[in-house]
């Protein structure tokens, strides 16, 4: 049986994984599993199409608060090890694993980092972070979880028992590269980021907006490359803030180091803030 999911607006689908997911999802690409039909179809007309009934929506319901209840597990675990965690969330491309290289980097000696690893199918993130400072624990979707576009809070709850929290202030979940489902999982985190690379065009806060809005921070990558692109920075800002006008910002290259500290810093707040969340619940 495949795994299921909600949409922001509040629709519901399985991912049948007959075949594996790489690459930009964009939202048209929700019919997964499925054979299209390329014939033209009124809006409106249902014809052909199962009904659903209450018991497959009771089935659906069920497993997304299972999801659920395991990233308040995995929270809980985090939060007894005095564990902060951030969702770290991009395109294919965008920059994630350069980033965490350099953030790895930074914060030696100021933050003790864990890195969880999500990807399809290689181990060639992972390889690439390994032996720089922080330990490193490899998630492979296609490894018993039919080879998802995204990582859940099942997935993640597998690979820590790789990570030694007693000794980590941090941990760092890469998700899978993915512009629509990471962005709809709770996998325990007290905060999410996006990577967002400026050579991805200007409109994609308004073509995915899910992602934009879900997170608390976004990291504009690549900046170096802005004085050789026909890219719009002031239009990119604009409709990021139509999105999502809460979300704080860098602009960094992970390449060239530029704008790392600003990030660092963020992310020493972030420990700082949900250390006194923490200690403010009752």
């Amino acid at each position: 049986m495949g795994r299921f999911h909600r949409h922001a607006d509040g629709t519901v689908h399985q991912h049948d994984h007959a075949h594996e997911h790489d690459g930009d999802h964009g939202p048209d690409d929700r019919d997964h599993g499925h054979d299209h039909d390329h014939g033209h179809r009124d809006v409106g007309d249902h014809t052909g199409y199962p009904e659903t009934g209450t018991d497959r929506v009771a089935v659906l319901e069920t497993i997304l608060a299972e999801n659920d209840r395991t990233a308040d597990r995995n929270r809980a675990d985090f939060e007894r090890a005095g564990v902060v965690t951030l969702n770290l969330m991009s395109s294919p491309g965008a920059g994630k694993t350069t980033l965490l290289k350099r953030t790895i980097a930074e914060l030696r000696g100021r933050v003790r980092l864990g890195i969880l690893e999500g990807d399809i199918a290689t181990s060639l993130d992972a390889d690439e972070l390994d032996g720089l400072g922080a330990p490193v624990s490899l998630i492979n979707t296609s490894a018993g979880f039919g080879g998802e576009c995204h990582l859940d809070a099942i997935m993640v709850r597998s690979g820590l028992g790789d990570l030694p929290l007693a000794e980590l202030d941090m941990v760092i979940i890469e998700n899978v590269g993915n512009l629509v489902c990471p962005a709809e999982f709770d996998v325990g985190q007290h905060a999410r980021a996006m990577v967002y690379a400026m050579t991805e065009g200007e409109e994609k806060p308004l073509k995915y907006p899910v992602m934009f809005r879900a997170c608390d921070i976004v990291v504009i990558n690549k900046i170096d490359l802005l004085p050789h692109l026909d890219f719009d920075l002031d239009r990119f800002l604009a409709n990021l803030r139509a999105v999502n006008p809460g979300a704080d910002l860098v602009q960094l290259s992970a390449r060239s180091g530029e704008g790392i500290e600003q990030w660092c810093d963020w992310l020493v707040g972030l420990r700082a803030r949900t250390a006194v969340a923490a200690s403010d619940r009752p």
